[in-house]
Order: C-alpha cells, then sequence, then structure tokens
C-alpha cells in the first residue's frame, strides 16, 4: 500500500476537486481497494493499462458488486488516474476510455400528506430528544434536506426572524430554504427548551442538533431515530423519503421545477425532473383501477 499517494490522493479530492467529505471517502477507499488489488496481484500502477482496469471490474463484478457500484468505482479511477496524471506518475489515463454503465433512474418513494402527518405525530414529546427529533424531522421534511445536510447544520446557520436556513450541500454549494411555519414553530421550541438541556454546561457545541451527550447528532443516529419513529408509525420509508416527498408535495401543489431545484440543491434540473413522474405513475395506477380498460 502506499499511504502517502492516498493521503495526498485525498487532498486533491477535498480541495482541488472540491468534492462533499462523503464523495472524498468513497473515491479514496475506491482507489485503496485498486491498490490492493494490484499488489496482491504483483501489478504495478505504473504499467497497469485498461486490460488490468477490466480485469480488475471484472473480479468486482464477480464479488457481486451492482451497475451503481461499478459506475462509482469508474468514476473514482478516473478521478485517481487524473491524480497520478497531474503528480506526473503516469502518463496516461487507462480509464478514461472505458464506458459507464447506463443506470435505469428508479422513482423514488414517496409518503402521502397523511403518513408524513402520521410519522411526525408518533414523536414522544415528552423529553427533549423527542421534542430535538420533532423539530428535526419536521425541518428535513419542510426544507427538502438530505441528511448529511442536517448533520451540518449549525446554530449560526439559522435565521429565524427571516424564517430561512442556510444550507451546506453538495460540492459545498450553498443555498437559503425558508422554513415552513410548522418547522419554525418546532425548532424555535427545540432551541428554547430542549437544547439548552442536551447542551453540556461546560461543552461549546455549535452543531443545531445534539445527541444526548451533547455532542452533533450524528447521521447513523438520525437514520436510527427514524427507523424507531417510522415502526410506531407502521410504516416502511427511509430518511431520505422525507426529501423525495417534500419534492413531490410540492409539485403537485402546483410549484414550478425551477423553484423546487431551487429548494434541492440540485446543479442540474435533470435530476430535479424525475419526480415529475411520480404524478405520471399515480395516473396510471388509478387508471388501471378505475378505468375498464385499465
Amino acid at each position: 500500500m502506499k499511504p502517502e499517494l492516498l493521503a495526498n490522493f485525498k487532498a486533491y479530492l477535498a480541495v482541488e476537486q472540491r468534492l462533499s467529505p462523503l464523495t472524498v471517502n468513497a473515491y479514496l477507499s475506491e482507489a485503496e481497494l485498486f491498490l490492493r488489488y494490484l499488489q496482491a496481484n504483483r501489478l504495478d500502477l505504473e504499467s497497469a493499462g485498461t486490460t488490468e482496469v477490466v480485469e480488475y471490474l471484472i473480479d468486482r463484478q464477480l464479488q457481486g458488486v451492482s451497475q451503481k457500484t461499478t459506475a462509482r468505482i469508474l468514476s473514482s479511477l478516473r478521478s485517481f488516474y487524473g491524480f497520478l496524471q497531474a503528480e506526473g506518475l503516469t502518463d496516461s489515463n487507462p480509464v478514461r476510455v472505458l464506458k459507464t454503465p447506463r443506470i435505469p433512474r428508479k422513482i423514488p418513494e414517496v409518503l402521502t400528506l397523511e403518513e408524513v402527518d402520521g410519522f411526525l405525530a408518533n414523536i414522544d414529546l415528552d423529553n427533549p430528544l423527542g421534542l430535538r427529533d420533532r423539530a428535526l424531522f419536521e425541518l428535513i421534511y419542510s426544507c427538502g434536506l438530505r441528511v448529511s445536510e442536517a448533520v451540518q447544520l449549525t446554530v449560526n446557520s439559522i435565521f429565524m426572524k427571516e424564517g430561512l436556513i442556510r444550507i451546506s450541500g453538495k460540492g459545498e454549494r450553498q443555498r437559503l430554504v425558508p422554513m415552513g411555519g410548522e418547522a419554525k414553530v418546532w425548532l424555535k421550541s427545540y432551541m428554547d427548551r430542549s437544547r439548552p438541556l442536551l447542551l453540556r454546561k461546560s461543552r461549546l457545541e455549535s452543531a443545531l442538533f445534539l445527541n444526548y451527550l451533547g455532542k452533533g447528532l450524528s447521521r447513523k443516529g438520525i437514520w436510527k431515530r427514524f427507523k424507531e419513529i417510522a415502526a410506531r408509525a407502521g410504516i416502511e420509508a427511509k430518511v431520505h423519503t422525507l426529501r423525495h416527498s417534500f419534492a413531490t408535495h410540492l409539485l403537485q401543489g402546483g410549484a414550478g421545477l425551477r423553484s423546487v431545484q431551487e429548494l434541492l440543491g440540485h446543479a442540474d434540473i435533470t435530476t430535479t425532473q424525475i419526480y415529475t413522474h411520480i404524478g405520471e405513475e399515480e395516473l396510471k395506477r388509478f387508471h388501471q383501477q378505475y378505468h375498464p380498460r385499465g
């Protein structure tokens, strides 16, 4: 293994490519796996070409990786070889000629408004953590947050008087998103009544949402709480389903696609367009259920 090379690659991704921490870690992990493969097969990085990369991809596919993972591997290795070229460690990028597999776009699962209300109603508000959860999930749904964006929120991200929050999204792109009335009420209640109890006196913690130790709530912590509440509500969903539901409910209410794109922080509007197909699927189901020729 080449720890110094990987450390430099990590810096290249974070500083020069300005990728998100999650993407940096994913690309770094794939580069490390590739180096381990070369080492195990007594292959040299400098002389490895397209044939060796293809053989590596076949090896990973035989292990059962999906098309989506294969696409990520290719993207990671393209960046890795781009880094090697920039550092003068190789003359060519053997991954550049390889085509990324086409990944069929899935229509996101969404909750009905009644299911969202039922989920939120199943949060126990008799303790500080429950009040935190209500504010957290109300905000995720009201603002269409990714889990990573919710984790990164600080007290300085909130502009309560203006009813806005500043979100740091993918690629460190920032956006201002209005809070809904319900989200604002629950967030203010959490910040006034619950957060001071969770925050330890000796700790200076800027994270908006805290765990029982007074530290910033983690992604895993949010996933765990969501799963517990969803089970009580009798629904099967993921935290990200709240973001999907936010976008879908906006479009169903008449919001413009471009506005929803801005609120979600999508760089490309084609990503947002997937939500327009949800309405089409509902129409198809309605037709099949009620039309005599359905």
